[in-house]
């Protein structure tokens, strides 16, 4: 598995999943987006997610693909 890392800028608590998404290239669009999170594609600390605009904190694990993205 793939491993990559994405960090908050210091103003920022947390980051909506589907805008990680997006800025990872892992979706073109917000509806992009939503559409892979409804399908199930992405677990977030070991679970599937299906909340599109779940806040992504400071040591999450997000999998997508064959990909693991930590929220630093």
């Amino acid at each position: 598995m793939q491993k990559d890392k994405f960090s908050l800028r210091d103003n920022e608590a947390f980051i909506e999943l589907i805008k990680l998404l997006k800025i990872k290239q892992y979706a073109q669009t917000g509806g992009h987006a939503k559409m892979i999170i409804e399908d199930g594609l992405v677990r977030v600390n070991g679970e599937v997610e299906f909340r599109k605009r779940n806040k992504l904190k400071k040591g999450d694990l997000i999998v997508i693909d064959d990909v693991e993205i930590e929220i630093v």
